[in-house]
Formats: structure tokens, C-alpha cells, sequence
């Protein structure tokens, strides 16, 4: 469970298969820091699939306000790493923004 998150921001991007296995280390050294340091957490996905892998980050907010400054204003907004157009089939336009419903994980 990640306290005071109340908004779940989420990218998703696809890699041709045999690219994949280089866009993760990329993407975790690139993409993943800069969540790290604003957001209250993160989680980063992958499902490889015959001929594509796809990447999903999950990154959660205290609210739209706090989200929108990471991102420049629109919370929408892709930063898009520098590298994503050599790997990516496509470029994602926006990112999902979702409001969190219900906040909890199992207790130990």
C-alpha cells in the first residue's frame, strides 16, 4: 500500500521482442530515477509477448496538483526519454491518469 496516494499515473509502451531485453535496463536507468525522487512510489511491468514486449510504469501521486508539477502543468504530458524513439514501436501520446478507488494490500 502507498500512504496518501490518492491518483495512479500510467505509461505503457511496446518494444519489438528482440529489443526488449535492452530498452528494460534503459528504462530502469532512464525512466524510473526521476519517479523515484517526486513520486510516492513506483512499479514497472513487463509482459513479453510473441512479437512484442510492453512495459507499463506506475507511478502514484497525493493528488493531480502534486502530478502536474512533475510533468510541467498537463498532467497528461509524456516525457519522453531520449532513446524511446529508437525503441519503442510507437511513441505514447499521454499517459493515463486514474483516480485510486481503493488502496490496499494484503497485511503480512
Amino acid at each position: 500500500m502507498i500512504d496518501n496516494a490518492t491518483i495512479a499515473r500510467i505509461w505503457r509502451g511496446r518494444t519489438r521482442r528482440d529489443l526488449a531485453d535492452a530498452y528494460e535496463p534503459y528504462l530502469r536507468r532512464e525512466g524510473i530515477p526521476p519517479l523515484q525522487e517526486k513520486a510516492l512510489g513506483v512499479q514497472l511491468f513487463r509482459e513479453d509477448r510473441e512479437e512484442e514486449t510492453e512495459f507499463v510504469t506506475i507511478s502514484f501521486w497525493p493528488d493531480v496538483e502534486a502530478m502536474a508539477s512533475f510533468t510541467g502543468g498537463d498532467p497528461h504530458k509524456i516525457h519522453h526519454l531520449p532513446r524511446d524513439e529508437e525503441f519503442l514501436v510507437e511513441l505514447p501520446k499521454r499517459v493515463t491518469v486514474m483516480r485510486i478507488l481503493v488502496n490496499q494490500l494484503p497485511r503480512e
